[in-house]
């Protein structure tokens, strides 16, 4: 993956493809587990967290992602609902999950999301900057590849001079390590994002395929971001096999950035409790930030070999719309005392008066942390946490 430190560690993946063959779980499941077992966190295409290393959370996710292969990575439900808005946003569709065509006018009208369509060509392979987003919390845009045929488009490859961990004759290790002058021609490593000429600093990222998309790469800097209404974002992106830097430059300038709240507020049911931080609303995502600590409860079906997940949360406005998640994420595994969550929805359809977060769990099987009730259409059977919901006002 271009534009890394030479000091770059990976893990051994002896163990994660084992646990791959012993494996009879459902693929949507496993990948997971998988998922939990490289980075104990949630993690989606190929991500990046900066805590404690960007870097290295980039790299052994992307190992996974080769060891997987791409109909596993990046699964996750998308409710109808969600699906049926992708189909009516033309041009769209790909970069704003859950958004409608009004909340996408408006976001174009307020600078939030463009097209800048600017293209580089260089030794027959085309790179053109499709789709970018802006709204003070999120950054997103995507990069469309021509000239060459590849079944991806992230770089599969691993620096030369990379500090291994683990068993550095790995077969998979050793599969990847090709000297750059028999790399395959086409692959796009990981761009280098500026900010008037200074590396954007983030906290958590993706970088990768975007598989709703044919040949298309997607970036997405989803937190921690400490960007201006107006700068020139430049995108510096490498590709195997081209001598050449792609680059390009983009002016962005937001009339109107996402209404922040920070509410602390509160909700407890004396063994379980939960802190609303924040709150961003823009008009092509709904940001949700919480603490949570205890243990989670328990209702009468979850009780043998029967448990609680984790606790999730629905966003409901005082019309009673609920927000979809733009992924929902399981976690297969005995749930924690204490989360922070950071998690994006869709937009609320204007600014509501008040919002409602309503706590639920799903039912699992402790004997292979299978979701009761989950299929094609269904997250699983949501038992909500009456007592624990909490209502916040609005105030602009």
């Amino acid at each position: 993956m271009g534009n890394l430190p030479k000091q770059m560690e990976f893990a051994d993946m002896d163990a994660i493809e084992q646990m791959i063959r012993e494996s009879s779980l459902s693929k949507n499941s496993m990948s997971y587990q998988i998922m939990n077992k490289i980075g104990e966190s949630p993690l989606s295409r190929t991500s990046s967290r900066r805590k404690p290393n960007l870097i290295k959370r980039t790299v052994l996710v992307a190992s996974a992602a080769a060891v997987l292969g791409a109909g596993v990575i990046g699964t996750g439900f998308v409710s109808p609902v969600m699906a049926d808005a992708l189909k009516k946003i033309p041009m769209f569709g790909t970069l704003f999950e859950g958004t409608s065509e009004k909340s996408v006018q408006a976001a174009i009208e307020q600078g939030i999301v463009s097209e800048p369509n600017q293209s580089v060509t260089y030794d027959g392979i085309t790179l053109t900057v499709a789709n970018l987003l802006y709204d003070g919390t999120r950054l997103s845009f995507i990069l469309d590849r021509e000239g060459v045929d590849l079944p991806n488009t992230t770089s599969p490859y691993i620096n030369e001079d990379s500090k291994i961990i683990g068993k550095p004759d790995n077969e998979y290790i050793k599969s990847r390590k090709i000297p750059e002058k028999d790399q395959k021609k086409g692959y796009i490593k990981m761009p280098t994002i500026l900010a008037n000429g200074q590396k954007v600093d983030f906290s958590e990222g993706s970088f990768g395929d975007y598989p709703k998309k044919g040949n298309a790469y997607i970036v997405e800097l989803t937190k921690d971001l400490k960007l201006p209404d107006q700068f020139e974002l430049t995108i510096q992106a490498n590709v195997t096999g081209v001598k050449e830097t792609f680059e390009f430059k983009i002016p962005v300038n937001i009339d109107n950035k996402a209404l922040v709240l920070k509410p602390e507020a509160s909700k407890s049911d004396g063994q379980f409790s939960y802190t609303v931080k924040q709150l961003d609303l823009s008009p092509v995502s709904t940001r949700l930030v919480l603490d949570s600590k205890g243990q989670v409860p328990n209702s009468l079906e979850q009780t043998g070999d029967y448990s609680a997940s984790m606790v999730y949360y629905e966003i409901v406005d005082d019309q009673g719309n609920v927000l979809n998640p733009s992924r929902f994420e399981y976690f297969n595994s005995k749930p924690k005392t204490e989360y922070h969550i950071d998690q994006l929805f869709s937009p609320f359809d204007g600014t509501p008066k008040t919002i409602t977060i309503k706590p639920f769990t799903l039912t699992v099987n402790t004997k292979d942390w299978s979701v009761v009730g989950q299929g094609k259409n269904s997250l699983g059977d949501k038992t909500y946490l009456k007592d624990l919901e909490l209502t916040i006002p609005v105030k602009q």
